[in-house]
């Protein structure tokens, strides 16, 4: 069994814990997943099987896409809705939707982001949530990241009761982004101190969550017989640039291994070279020695 579940991940679960499921219910231990996402959030959650493990590096540094909702007027010490009160700072009034559309435009393209405490960040050798638990403040490294896409979805809500607002978001970023953070840095910009409230990934790895199954699901398909839930290699590789190889190069060179010299691939991206209809190995080229070599080898895949 190679290939990948587009598997829809339900809120109250890590992703660990479908891991070890899937592992149990395909029979198989060759198991892997393609991001981390927290058991508050729900959404695309593509799980690599058997050959398909060796894609999960590629598969995780993917953009993603997100919908999602920010709470202001309040922070948490998880920056999301689990987390206690660190601060409270109730609106009197909602803010204007031309001022939050600015915040969204400002915060898109690279950023500079810091983990979150309640994040699993090693910090020598230890996961930060383990010291935010202990009570300990670390410092955390800066990251790096790409903001491709955020703005508003649909009109914000005001609660002249509690003097919070919401405000719905779809955000498409780089791997590595910390959405919860994102709405803490939102709210910073307006002055006001902000959380998430809830979040959905909606794309991975190029699934969209229409395309998804539930767990559920997949036991009631695995009951009928039915593997149509587990997508394969080819199908998941099918936007990256492709190669056909001759008999001789698929004997001679990438059978074992070994480099490729070809004059009409796109040097700036990844290539797929196939035999038989079937993707072997991707390649990258090498500016150093002007020659396409391995990047991944999948010879095994059927």
């Amino acid at each position: 069994m190679d290939g990948v579940i587009p598997l829809n991940k339900e809120i109250g679960q890590t992703s660990s814990d479908y891991v070890y499921k899937l592992r149990k219910l395909l029979h198989t231990r060759k198991i892997g997943h393609t991001g981390t996402l927290d058991p508050l959030v729900n959404g695309v959650l593509p799980i690599c099987v058997g050959q398909a493990t060796k894609l999960v590096n590629t598969l995780t540094s993917s953009p993603k896409a997100y919908e999602g909702e920010i709470t202001l007027g309040r922070s948490t010490t998880t920056e999301d809705r689990e987390g206690e009160t660190v601060e409270e700072k109730k609106l009197t009034e909602p803010i204007k939707i031309e001022e939050l559309n600015k915040v969204f435009k400002q915060m898109t393209g690279d950023i500079t982001q810091i983990p979150p405490m309640f994040s699993a960040v090693k910090i020598n050798g230890k996961k930060l949530y383990e010291y935010a638990r202990a009570g300990i403040e670390v410092e955390r490294p800066e990251r790096q990241i790409h903001i491709y896409d955020f703005h508003i979805i649909g009109d914000p809500e005001f609660n002249e009761q509690n003097g919070y607002q919401t405000v719905k978001f779809h955000v498409k970023c780089s791997k590595g982004t910390y959405v919860r953070t994102l709405a803490v840095e939102f709210g910073k910009i307006l002055g006001l101190p902000a959380f998430m409230s809830q979040l959905t990934r909606v794309k991975s790895a190029g699934f969209e969550i229409s395309e998804t199954y539930t767990y559920g699901e997949i036991e009631q398909m695995m009951d009928d017989n039915d593997l149509s839930f587990l997508r394969s290699i080819d199908d998941v590789l099918v936007d990256i640039p492709k190669h056909v190889l001759t008999d001789e190069e698929w004997d001679i060179r990438v059978s074992h291994g070994g480099f490729l010299e070809l004059t009409d691939a796109d040097k700036s991206k990844k290539l797929r070279v196939i035999k038989d209809n079937v993707t072997k190995a991707l390649y990258k080229y090498d500016k150093v020695r002007d020659m396409w070599i391995p990047d991944l080898m999948l010879l095994n895949n059927k």
